[in-house]
Order: structure tokens, then C-alpha cells, then sequence
């Protein structure tokens, strides 16, 4: 079985910092008990094993390991290197007949001895969170409002695993914190699950072309580190199990010093 993520219900993402081995202890030694990896730093499975070997008690999460691009024996290999502390979280395609594509990654994890209780799956909409239901032991979400954190619930039921990606920027400036959330959301904004489901929680496609300020603000936190402690506290109220705190690079300091300052706010930091 998967290891369950740390038991403080918040983890944080390393960020792109190429210095995993600097990173991810220091972000450890904060009081981050779970750490996790974007799938843009998955290029090789191997950075899991670097922030493995980099900490000491932490799980490690992947979010995610993208269907197409590591092949089955190769995410097989990663967990027998990390069983007692990989998070897999797997994720389907963005390509016609996704959920076809899918079904079929999950039934070769299923007869590699990867089952359901040993993966969550990447899910936004409520068929996807019916698969993550039925066929991993929870969901992943990102660039989602409390309100969507409920429904997500609702729809997993009490029994699954809920990890939820928040984008935040530690930046009391409203024009500066937007322009940082703007950056990765000019991409996610294209892809098609991520429009669908900015749709389903009110925002129309002029909103979502043009990465209108109610958008931003609703699936991104910005301002001071209590501000965004506060806003992670909501999804975990509306039923995350884990709140994951991505930080983008704006504000003052480096990007461990904005870690540390959100760590504190939550009361993490020792």
C-alpha cells in the first residue's frame, strides 16, 4: 500500500529549483512532512530519488507522473526503489478519448502489482473523480476553489484520499501577485480539462481567455503569509485531507525565506 502523506494535512511543493539536494531538507527541516514534485520536473524519475535521498522522514509525492511519457515498468521500478515513501499520483492524457487511454494505463498498473490503494490519480471533473473513486486510493486537484473542494468530496466519498494544489504568491502587491499567477495559468488556462473546469465553477470563456482578476483570485491566494495559511485552512475545512502550497517566485526574500514565513504562519516551523 501507498504510504499515506504526512500527517499535518499541509505539504509543499519544491518549486523548480534544480538543487533538490539543498531544497528538499531545508523545506523538510521547516516542518513540511510531505514534499512533492510537479510533473514539469518529472522529465526523469530519478529527481524522486534525489529528494529521497536529499531528506530523511518525508514523504514524497508526484504530481504527476504523466500517462505517455514514463512507461509502466518504469514507474514500476520507481516504486519498488521507494515503496515506504512514494505518493504516486499518476495523471491521464490530455489527448481524444482520454478516459479510454486511461482506463488502460490503470489496467497495466493493475497487472504490474500497482493497484488502486497504491496511487492517487489526478481528477478535476466528477468523471475522473468516479475513476479516482473507484480505481486509485484518492484524487489530486489543482487551480480549485473551496467551494470545488467540497464537491470533489462529495463526489469521492469519506473513504478516499483528497490532495489539493493550491498556486499561492507571498505578495501583499494586487498587480504583482496576479501577474505571477497569470504566468502558469496562461498555460493550464489552454488545456481542455482545466477550461472545463473553470466552466463548472462559474467562470465564462471570456473570464478564462482572459485571465480575468476573479478568476486569479479565485484559484490562486495571494497576499501574506497568514492570508494564504488562512485560505489553505478553508480547503481543508471544505475536506482536503492535504493542501499542497505551491509558491510562485514573487516577493521579497529567497524562495526557501517565503517557505519558512508560510511554515511559521501555519505553525509548522520549529
Amino acid at each position: 500500500m501507498m504510504p499515506r502523506p504526512g500527517s499535518t494535512g499541509i505539504a509543499v511543493d519544491v518549486g523548480p529549483d534544480a538543487a533538490l539536494g539543498v531544497t528538499a531538507p531545508a523545506l523538510e527541516a521547516l516542518g513540511f512532512d510531505t514534499l512533492w514534485l510537479a510533473g514539469g520536473q518529472l522529465d526523469a524519475l530519478e529527481r524522486v530519488d534525489d529528494v529521497v535521498r536529499a531528506t530523511s522522514r518525508s514523504a514524497v509525492g508526484t504530481a504527476v507522473v504523466p500517462l505517455g511519457v514514463h512507461d509502466v515498468p518504469a514507474v514500476v521500478a520507481l516504486r519498488a526503489r521507494l515503496a515506504d515513501r512514494l505518493v504516486l499520483g499518476v495523471g491521464g492524457p490530455q489527448q481524444p478519448r482520454p478516459l479510454a487511454a486511461l482506463g488502460r494505463y490503470l489496467d497495466a498498473l493493475d497487472a504490474a502489482g500497482i493497484g488502486p490503494g497504491d496511487r492517487l490519480l489526478a481528477a478535476l471533473g466528477p468523471r475522473k473523480l468516479d475513476i479516482a473513486r473507484e480505481r486509485a486510493a484518492g484524487a489530486m486537484t489543482l487551480l480549485t476553489t473551496p467551494a470545488a473542494t467540497a464537491a470533489a468530496r462529495a463526489r469521492l466519498g469519506p473513504d478516499r484520499l483528497l490532495v489539493v494544489h493550491q498556486l499561492a504568491a507571498l505578495q501583499p502587491d494586487a498587480a504583482a501577485a496576479r501577474a505571477a499567477v497569470r504566468e502558469p495559468l496562461a498555460f493550464l488556462a489552454g488545456v481542455p480539462g482545466y477550461r472545463a473546469s473553470f466552466r463548472r465553477m462559474g467562470f465564462t470563456d471570456d473570464e478564462v481567455t482572459a485571465l480575468a482578476d476573479r478568476l486569479v483570485d479565485a484559484v490562486a491566494v495571494w497576499g501574506d503569509a497568514a492570508a494564504i495559511a488562512a485560505h489553505l485552512g478553508e480547503h481543508r475545512a471544505a475536506g482536503a485531507d492535504h493542501v499542497v502550497v505551491s509558491l510562485l517566485p514573487t516577493g521579497a526574500g529567497s524562495p526557501l525565506e517565503r517557505a519558512g514565513a508560510v511554515a511559521r504562519a501555519l505553525g509548522l516551523s520549529r
